[in-house]
């Protein structure tokens, strides 16, 4: 007969299969929701391109009134690698949101830190853009900066700075 390890009273939370605590089982409900916040910012992201894309007319006209010389075909070489920039950004928004909220998902405190790095990023571009931006787009922006707050709000909980002192970071 073994004995138990001393001081080895076993788990005392929800096992995974193989007997320890699962990490997903240890979350707080505070990174929980986090991570579920930003997939929703990974889907608001997405679709911020669709909302970008209805404002190619009001880029065409403000970029043909910054550069009067443009041949029309300039003009459009200029609206389309606009548009372009904005596709790509908004694809690697999202991608950014969902390797965010995979690595806060699994307790890698570097993650928290990186996500209230891209955080202040978006509050500058949001400040910028409210300077030059205009209708649903600027409205839009300020929607997904909300998700990102509300994400490093639960991020910044005691209850989650517990769970990424926890965890091993690999």
């Amino acid at each position: 007969m073994y004995e138990r390890f001393p001081g080895g009273a076993g788990p005392s939370g929800p096992s995974g299969p193989s007997g320890p605590p699962t990490a997903q089982a240890m979350m707080p409900q505070s990174v929980q929701r986090a991570v579920r916040v930003m997939y929703v910012g990974a889907a608001a992201s997405l679709i911020g391109i669709a909302v970008d894309l209805t404002a190619v007319s009001a880029i065409r006209r403000a970029i043909a009134k910054r550069s009067t010389t443009m041949t029309t075909a300039q003009l459009n070489t200029a609206v389309h690698v606009e548009v372009g920039f904005l596709i790509a950004g908004g694809l690697i928004g999202a991608a950014l949101w969902l390797w965010m909220a995979q690595s806060c998902k699994a307790g890698k405190g570097w993650a928290r830190t990186v996500s209230t790095v891209f955080f202040g990023i978006d509050t500058l571009s949001l400040l910028a853009g409210l300077a030059v931006g205009g209708g649903l787009t600027r409205f839009y922006g300020l929607v997904v900066w909300v998700i990102g707050l509300i994400a490093i709000i639960l991020l910044w909980q005691r209850s989650s700075s517990e769970y990424f002192r926890g965890v091993p970071r690999y």
